[in-house]
């Protein structure tokens, strides 16, 4: 009896199951998509002054420059916290291994700098606001694996739309 009312209803049936496999491949892209291609992720408070406001910028992220180690000195990237796994932050690449980096050890209170070479397999990173920011001059060179992304452009606010280059690096001469 349910067969032969599902049988006068097989239009409707067969709409809801091609409707449901097109949301499921939506949202399977979609997955894939933020997963291995590239994301949206929001960059607040004072540590990347003046690239990313005070208030929260939303920009996007690819992951295919991490993946194929095409991440260079100078660049913005998003990286899984060394200290709580369960954030992202955003700081700009100053050095990769091997490389020298000079850095003030505590700028609030001194111009003492200090020199490492980073390690094998690790990376530099630093706000772009070194008065307020948490970084490698803290937390000391970050694995290379923790690194999530490349942020290439800025989507909100709108009147600030637009690609990110290198314009906050701190020495360019890197």
């Amino acid at each position: 009896m349910v067969l032969r009312k599902l049988w006068h209803h097989r239009s409707i049936v067969r709409e809801a199951w091609h409707r449901t496999m097109a949301v499921a491949n939506f949202l399977c892209g979609l997955h894939v998509t933020n997963t291995y291609l590239c994301t949206a992720a929001l960059a607040y408070g004072p540590s990347m002054l003046p690239t990313f406001n005070l208030t929260g910028d939303l920009f996007l992220a690819e992951r295919l420059s991490t993946r194929f180690d095409k991440v260079r000195p100078g660049d913005v990237v998003l990286v899984r916290s060394p200290e709580d796994p369960r954030k992202l932050i955003v700081k700009r690449l100053l050095g990769m291994e091997g490389d020298s980096v000079t850095y003030v050890v505590d700028p609030k209170n001194s111009s003492r700098c200090d020199t490492v070479v980073v390690p094998k397999g690790h990376v530099w990173i630093e706000g772009d606001n070194i008065y307020a920011s948490r970084d490698s001059r803290q937390v000391g060179p970050v694995p290379y694996s923790l690194l999530e992304g490349k942020a290439f452009c800025k989507i909100w606010p709108p009147k600030e739309f637009g690609f990110l280059g290198q314009s906050g690096m701190k020495n360019p001469d890197l």
